[in-house]
């Protein structure tokens, strides 16, 4: 997997377009003046997050005596709920009513932008190939980054594209993560079938 195709994969994982209403829902109830700081706060807390999955997931995986290849089908599995999930969005979002205080990590931080789905992603690229950190560090930074960018201004998105427009290119993007969690469970059906064989 190239550096741009990891990035591309975090990015849709992540999905912030499918987070703009959520974190437009919580950050309501915080005072004007710091739904900014916040916002800004949970997505470094975020970043942190997954870079400490990146560079710990390999003895985490270790500790846990799971392979690559488990953990590529498990994600495949994962991606593809995720991936229906943005296709078909349940009625009352993803965590149901909404949050009077002000949010300190969950749930914008963890799950919405570090989920258990771009943590297992991370862990996945760390383990696939080792040797390429530096790489997988660019392609989570830059993922982060198109993310950040999207979530601090989506306010004005929301206002720009509208609600339907937004929702339709969620569903979109949860296409395109069903069409990914696939070949990544195929990947890792294959690479499992050659170890045995």
């Amino acid at each position: 997997m190239s550096t741009l195709s990891a990035g591309i994969l975090l990015f849709l994982i992540m999905d912030p377009l499918g987070n703009i209403p959520l974190f437009l829902s919580i950050l309501k109830n915080v005072a004007p003046e710091r739904r900014r700081l916040v916002l800004i706060r949970e997505l470094l807390i975020a970043l942190v997050v997954l870079f400490v999955f990146l560079f710990g997931g390999k003895y985490l995986l270790s500790a846990l005596q799971l392979k690559a290849e488990s953990v590529s089908i498990a994600g495949g599995i994962v991606l593809f709920l995720i991936g229906i999930r943005m296709i078909f969005p349940p009625k009352d979002g993803i965590f149901g009513g909404d949050i009077d205080s002000e949010p300190f990590i969950v749930p914008m931080a963890i799950p919405a932008v570090a989920g258990p789905s771009t943590m297992a992603a991370v862990m996945l690229l760390a383990n696939s190939n080792p040797g390429r950190t530096v790489d997988w560090s660019i392609a989570l930074f830059l993922a982060w980054l198109a993310t950040s960018v999207l979530l601090v201004s989506s306010t004005y998105l929301y206002r720009w594209l509208g609600h339907s427009v937004l929702v339709a290119l969620e569903r979109l993007m949860g296409m395109l993560l069903v069409a990914l969690s696939v070949q990544m469970f195929l990947d890792g059906a294959v690479a499992y079938v050659r170890l045995a064989g």
